[in-house]
């Protein structure tokens, strides 16, 4: 029975003396990489980078890889999947790379959506454009030229 006490106060001792060295490793390498996305982030912001420019798209692609790596090590690290057997891991990661899909799918077929309705429905303008306000005696006179009546 000795033998067996021994043994887990071995083990026990092993397990406490490395976690806290782990986890201080681990919070400077999320701090590090959140460090480096606001970097990009304010770099894009105060050199006004226009819009679909090659840069700015460059730059949002590097964030969305950082925030993954940053997903998957917290992931790993404070799910416990870092030390599980490879099948539990796989049970964790392609539903996630699945839902990912999902999430993108959706957000271009809404995409498609907004663009055809703008397309196909010539009386359909959208409410989110800029449009120069007509006063509303101009407007009620272009009415008249056109022939509609109140």
């Amino acid at each position: 029975m000795e033998q067996h006490t021994a043994y887990s106060d071995v083990h026990h001792a092993e397990v406490h003396g490395g976690g806290t060295k782990e986890i201080i490793k681990v919070t400077i390498i999320l701090s590090v990489l959140t460090v480096i996305e606001l970097a990009l982030g304010l770099m894009m912001f105060k050199l006004k980078m226009p819009d679909g420019s090659l840069e700015k798209d460059f730059t949002k692609g590097v964030i969305v890889i950082l925030m993954m790596a940053k997903a998957f090590y917290i992931v790993g690290y404070f799910m416990h999947l870092k030390h599980e057997v490879r099948n539990l891991i796989l049970t964790v990661a392609v539903p996630m790379g699945l839902f990912i899909w999902f999430i993108i799918a959706f957000l271009y077929d809404g995409n498609s959506f907004k663009n055809l309705k703008n397309e196909y429905n010539p009386a359909y303008k959208e409410r989110t454009t800029t449009q120069k306000a007509l006063p509303v005696k101009e407007e009620k006179q272009e009415e008249k030229k056109k022939g509609v009546t109140d």
